[in-house]
């Protein structure tokens, strides 16, 4: 598959901002700007593409995954990627599930969304994709190895904890909402009605 380009929001730079460097995921954006003191300094923003996450159901379980890329140890994921600059992030979600585990969900919830970095533009979007059904065959990228598990609900809050689990912000999401039981139960009948 074709690197995605940038899909961002790039009014969110200065007028004055100047593209520096156009990588295969990140743009540099330089400027000058105007200290307290009068004086000015170069301040620089990384764009990339905004991501999605899918959180799929399948019956009372939630699809994880054991994945591997060039350069990367084994880590585990939800299904998700990039928004390619003709998607919106709901058409990129059901793109990325369907390539990456072969489901098709019947309903899909807006879960969260994050900025993560002060000096990044990049959204990540998280999807709940409720009643899924296999439909097709993986088809990954080359530099893809994923398989697909089925884990229970607290396997999935236990998460959190582990080290191998690739989206921090995800996780830190699960953390605070284990620690209360009122948010806790709402997210579980977010997943399984």
């Amino acid at each position: 598959m074709k690197i995605n380009r940038l899909k961002n929001d790039i009014s969110l730079l200065p007028p004055k901002a100047k593209r520096v460097f156009q990588g295969e995921i990140f743009d540099i954006y330089q400027w000058d700007q105007l200290m307290f003191d009068g004086t000015t300094a170069l301040f620089e923003k990384i764009v990339r593409a905004d991501t999605v996450t899918i959180i799929p159901i399948i019956e009372n379980k939630i699809l994880i995954q054991y994945q591997e890329q060039p350069y990367h140890h084994t880590f585990i994921s939800l299904p998700g990627g990039r928004v390619d600059q003709n998607e919106d992030v709901l058409t990129a979600s059901k793109r990325e599930l369907i390539e990456e585990t072969g489901y098709k969900a019947n309903e899909w919830i807006s879960l969260m969304k994050t900025q993560p970095f002060n000096k990044m533009i990049w959204k990540m979007h998280y999807y709940i994709a409720r009643d899924c059904i296999r439909t097709n065959l993986q088809h990954l990228d080359s530099g893809e190895k994923i398989e697909n598990r089925l884990i229970s609900f607290d396997e999935f809050l236990l998460l959190s904890e582990n080290e191998l689990f690739r989206d921090k912000e995800l996780a830190r999401y699960i953390l605070q909402i284990r620690l209360h039981p009122e948010k806790l139960e709402t997210f579980k009948k977010l997943l399984f009605k």
